[in-house]
């Protein structure tokens, strides 16, 4: 373990700087001040940053969302890890906590997670799944009640966290360096980190509400955009055409295990959902199949 990481564990944070980016989303970004304002972490210890990434609403219909609960700086670069990178150079915190603008953080996100983060170099909270009507879900709704925001299992197995509820000393954060875009960036952060032998722990009891995506398209969407980062951190890796091809198939063959998963889980309540779930499956399985090949054969044509 490195010196400084040491020394962070041996203190207790004195302010805490909260980084958020936002993109086009101020309804969701008002809930999130709220609750956010509602903390019991000391309010004069903390201070709130909102990223804004180029909303088409403009800038000063985001301020007056914000309405002085929070600094707001203007970020050109697009991306949610540029919006957070700006974020951390405006923050003052010897402790950084990042979390999204859709986020529903309970009263004790905050404190909870610092809490863990004296002990760790960088912690992962726990991210609940919301949705509108449990008894009615969508596919969409149901595949991401079993399978989304899965924190505790990727901090605990897989040593990363996702960044809709991350804390990290500013010591840790500078040593490993910003947030690449382009990427899986939560994973790739993640993973510098623990080569450079900074421990993550979870904060079970620093807990944040996500909402789930209602449709296919959107999902589709995320699914999309998750397979093009990973394609593109594989090529930053080194990695060619065929590693990429390998993946897809992969992720093909995962559908078959986690068709176990959803036709087992307590997360859903009868049939109809458990099909549902099921058929969500299968479709953002196949269309990531068929991306990441589309990926791979521009590759090997542009190669």
């Amino acid at each position: 373990m490195r010196d400084d990481g040491k020394a962070n564990r041996a203190r207790k944070p004195g302010r805490v700087s909260v980084v958020m980016p936002h993109f086009n989303d101020r309804d969701n970004l008002d809930v999130c001040l709220t609750l956010l304002a509602q903390q019991t972490f000391p309010s004069d210890r903390t201070e709130i940053i909102v990223a804004d990434n180029g909303s088409p609403c403009g800038i000063e219909a985001v301020r007056e969302t914000v309405r002085g609960r929070a600094r707001v700086i203007e970020v050109a670069e697009r991306g949610a890890g540029p919006a957070r990178n700006a974020g951390v150079q405006v923050s003052t915190g010897d402790a950084l906590a990042f979390i999204d603008s859709d986020c529903r953080p309970d009263p004790r996100w905050l404190e909870e997670g610092l809490m863990v983060l004296e002990t760790a170099d960088f912690v992962g909270g726990r991210v609940d799944i919301l949705v509108g009507d449990p008894e009615r879900l969508t596919a969409a709704e149901a595949f991401e009640t079993i399978f989304a925001f899965r924190n505790d299992r990727y901090v605990e197995e897989e040593q990363f966290t996702v960044t809709a509820s991350m804390f990290v000393w500013r010591a840790v954060f500078d040593d490993v360096g910003p947030f690449e875009n382009g990427v899986p960036e939560d994973i790739d952060w993640c993973d510098r980190a623990t080569a450079k032998g900074h421990r993550i722990r979870f904060a079970p009891k620093s807990i944040v509400g996500h909402p789930a995506r209602r449709t296919m398209a959107e999902l589709l969407r995320k699914s999309r955009r998750i397979t093009s980062e990973r394609c593109e951190a594989a090529r930053r890796q080194g990695k060619g055409p065929l590693a990429v091809l390998l993946r897809q198939w992969a992720v093909l063959a995962s559908i078959a295990p986690h068709a176990i998963v959803v036709m087992t889980t307590d997360r859903l309540n009868g049939v109809r959902h458990r099909a549902m779930a099921m058929a969500a499956l299968a479709e953002t399985r196949a269309y990531r199949f068929a991306v990441g090949h589309r990926i791979a054969f521009q590759r090997t044509q542009s190669g």
